[in-house]
């Protein structure tokens, strides 16, 4: 009896992670196919320099969504999937969460007000900050956390594809000319605060949360439960986002057009293994509580499968890198081709780093060690631009980038060997 109802457990796990992986799946694809319909629209109506002050507003504005995020995305998804059978509780942590997360919102707008007008270079661009602003909001409505924490991934499949087909079909009807480029973060905005209030919307009718104010220790709790996270995450912008900021403040919009286009193919690329990181960790964090040595099991599967993937995928990138930003950048984009060569190699390196990192050493509650070697990481990458922005522009950018995350990869790596984790063989000495 006992041996039938475990059976029974472990197809209702499997069922769940293959329902969230194929869910997350769509999405991903969905995520691929319409930055591939719209990037190549947008990149020659605009042109190198509204399309690089896009960029940098957007690389701007995410240091807010950072903020708001507050690593709840990581930390509060583990307390969810911990406790999702037990309503008052998940009620208590979404409360708690989303009080958080509005009060750093307020916090946000006023930061982002004072700087956009005590600098000129942001001054005279001011409304397009406020219009990508749209994006905090919707992402502060938008718990993610809280849907993968509950395992139900669909949602987030749904509304993100909402967003997503708003902003395309969008782009499309309302952008015709290079003095149109304001509206396409007005249509971004529009995309994620349709989908943040359908979220909201959604988490009280469909799972019967009560809505509470909690008491000062659970804030508090859930305050330092993603203090590591938050921390790590800062770390992480230091060598993804704020590159294309750092790129921007020391050369042109034009520079920057130049490196985010490529950024932006290396990205979607990416994005095909996100849905296998968000379904997997939850499992792996339940997994890791019940038995180490079953998770790290689980977790040397997923290396060997998601590093094969990403390596083929990255070696695609790097030979075929002038036909694709012909195809999809244009002429006008040539200086793009040695960004894309040299950032080509970032999915089979950030995807080791994830495993490595938020799979094993956070599920193995190592979160302080994770943070401290993001910090360390985001130190070289902005030492590595400092010095190499100013001489070789996009391309200095571009090697930061990648040393920096070979730093990250490898020392992760070397920190869970010591530790006695061997991610490659399955088993802890």
């Amino acid at each position: 009896m006992l041996m039938r109802t475990l059976h029974i457990e472990l197809s209702a796990d499997k069922k769940r992670l293959l329902e969230n992986f194929l869910s997350l799946s769509i999405l991903q694809g969905v995520n691929y196919i319409l930055p591939l319909i719209t990037l190549p629209y947008l990149v020659r109506v605009l042109g190198p320099e509204k399309f690089g002050l896009i960029a940098f507003a957007q690389a701007f504005i995410q240091y807010f969504n950072i903020l708001t995020d507050y690593g709840f995305n990581l930390s509060a998804t583990r307390e969810i999937s911990i406790h999702r059978e037990n309503k008052e509780k998940i009620s208590e942590i979404f409360s708690s969460v989303m009080i958080i997360k509005f009060t750093l919102l307020v916090l946000s707008f006023i930061v982002m007000t004072i700087i956009v007008f005590s600098f000129e270079k942001f001054r005279k661009d001011w409304l397009v900050y406020y219009l990508a602003f749209g994006v905090v909001i919707g992402q502060v409505l938008f718990p993610v956390w809280f849907f993968q924490g509950m395992e139900k991934m669909k949602y987030i499949t749904f509304l993100n594809i909402v967003a997503k087909s708003i902003f395309t079909v969008s782009i499309f009807v309302f952008i015709h000319k290079v003095s149109d480029y304001i509206y396409v973060l007005l249509i971004n905005s529009l995309g994620f605060l349709i989908a943040g209030a359908l979220a909201i919307w959604i988490v009280f009718q469909n799972f019967e949360l009560i809505l509470t104010f909690p008491k000062f220790e659970l804030l508090k709790y859930q305050l330092k439960e993603g203090w590591y996270i938050f921390i790590s995450t800062v770390a992480i912008s230091l060598y993804t986002i704020s590159n294309t900021f750092i790129l921007g403040l020391f050369t042109n919009n034009t520079i920057v057009g130049y490196y985010s286009a490529a950024e932006k193919i290396v990205k979607a690329v990416q994005r095909l293994l996100t849905p296998a990181s968000q379904t997997i960790y939850p499992h792996i964090s339940k997994l890791v509580k019940e038995s180490k040595e079953r998770g790290l099991q689980f977790i040397q599967k997923v290396t060997f499968l998601i590093g094969g993937i990403s390596f083929l995928l990255s070696v695609s990138i790097f030979i075929f890198a002038d036909l694709i930003v012909k195809l999809l950048l244009g002429n006008q984009y040539t200086e793009s081709v040695i960004v894309l060569k040299i950032l080509s190699f970032l999915p089979f390196i950030i995807a080791l780093s994830n495993i490595f990192g938020i799979q094993t050493m956070l599920t193995f509650n190592y979160k302080e060690a994770f943070s401290k070697i993001l910090v360390s990481a985001s130190i070289i990458n902005i030492l590595l631009a400092i010095v190499l922005v100013p001489l070789y522009q996009h391309v200095g950018i571009s090697f930061a980038v990648l040393i920096s995350e070979i730093f990250v990869t490898v020392s992760m790596f070397v920190y869970l060997q010591k530790k006695g984790i061997k991610v490659l063989e399955g088993k802890i000495v």
